[in-house]
């Protein structure tokens, strides 16, 4: 499991390169992006295409070969391996076979930006966070999502694309307006931008210059302060429980809102996130 830049060549570490040189195959998310890497480095090494859509058939092959005594090197496009990238499944595999699976640390854009956000809760609090990756796309499945991280009070990490970033933003600033936000952008590469404010000021940050809105993204939600935006009055709470164990979801919030004046869009929140901790 070899991790790759993000950007910056420089990046690649020692031991990435050493076992590169190495191995007899190299499994990879792209092989046009790989033999891009390989060829900066003055490698030829066989390349195996192995990415979403082929992963458990590619997998194989890779488990027959490691059975022949082979070696083989996995890496995505860019960062680590089975972060929200393919490679899980391989992994899976090569293990279950009996096949030692080696880990190469290196390049993470989701750790650059949390060490970059500065987020001084979190790091009292052990420097936990949650790492959500991309979040789903549209639809209920990504209000959801994003409602149930912001009612978390410990730091939340999400990937995001340039054209969902307004999306997120509004909706973390609906949510969780007074919490502080770090926006990193491009990381390592030439136009990287790390920048930090409270989520209500981020949607008019990117609105006030289209180029914060292009690249690839990490937004890191910091932690939740005690007793700030989101701690709901015990009484809205105990209304939440008892209606939510009679009444589908939303029906149960809409009515504990009504019955006790709590914010709905902080009890919907909650409810997410009493549902899916009892899950």
């Amino acid at each position: 499991m070899v991790a790759t830049p993000i950007g910056n060549l420089a990046d690649l570490s020692l031991r990435a390169i050493h076992v590169l040189e190495r191995v007899d195959a190299v499994a990879c998310e792209d092989t046009r992006v790989s033999a891009t890497l390989l060829r900066h480095l003055g490698l030829e090494r066989p390349l195996i295409a192995l990415h979403a859509h082929n992963e458990r058939e590619a997998g194989a092959g890779v488990v027959d070969r490691l059975a022949r005594g082979e070696s083989v090197a996995l890496v995505s496009d860019a960062g680590t391996p089975a972060v929200s990238d393919p490679g899980a499944r391989l992994v899976a595999a090569a293990a279950a076979a009996g096949h030692p699976v080696v880990p190469l640390p290196g390049p993470s854009s989701a750790l650059a930006a949390v060490s970059a956000a500065g987020d001084e809760l979190a790091a009292d609090a052990g420097g936990g966070f949650v790492f959500h990756g991309f979040v789903a796309a549209r639809g209920a499945a990504r209000r959801e999502a994003l409602a149930a991280a912001s009612a978390d009070a410990r730091m939340q990490v999400f990937f995001e694309a340039p054209h969902r970033i307004d999306e997120m933003a509004s909706a973390l600033a609906s949510a969780a307006p007074s919490r502080r936000v770090t926006l990193a952008r491009e990381l390592t590469k030439q136009f990287e931008t790390v920048a930090t404010m409270p989520s209500a000021d981020l949607p008019g940050w990117l609105a006030a210059d289209a180029n914060r809105r292009r690249g690839e993204f990490v937004v890191v939600l910091h932690a939740r302060p005690a007793g700030s935006e989101g701690a709901l009055p015990s009484q809205a709470l105990r209304a939440l429980d008892v209606l939510a164990r009679e009444l589908p979801l939303r029906q149960a919030v809409a009515l504990a809102a009504e019955l006790t004046g709590a914010p709905r869009n902080a009890l919907y929140a909650e409810a997410l996130a009493r549902r899916d901790g009892a899950g």
